[in-house]
């Protein structure tokens, strides 16, 4: 999975704010029970319900590599139907599918 170029040039720039930031990511992920594709499918859920198109590439990203299968994800995603209602979930629908189908390429 490769790290966007836009996070790559925060990383060389800010070395110290990007490694604390990782750090803080760790520590959350390890901070209770819940196994690591549940934690990928929330993630996802979360970056969906705040309209976080980069976030739902991200989190797509991370989702699969934890083992996620992709009916798994849309239906995370579709999880998000009667909150936020049919056109937000329909552009998270079409970014989860902007990784999904450059994964099958």
């Amino acid at each position: 999975m490769a790290i966007p170029k836009r996070y790559k040039m925060f990383q060389e720039k800010y070395a110290k704010v990007a490694t604390a930031y990782e750090a803080m990511g760790d520590a959350v992920h390890n901070a209770g029970p819940l196994d690591s594709k549940t934690r990928a499918l929330i993630k996802v859920a979360i970056s969906t319900g705040a309209r976080l198109e980069g976030a739902v590439h991200s989190h797509t990203r991370k989702a699969l590599k934890a083992g996620c299968a992709p009916d798994e994800i849309r239906h995370a995603v579709m999880l998000s139907l009667p909150t936020v209602g049919l056109p937000n979930m329909m552009a998270a629908l079409s970014w989860v599918d902007d990784i999904l189908e450059d994964n099958d390429k």
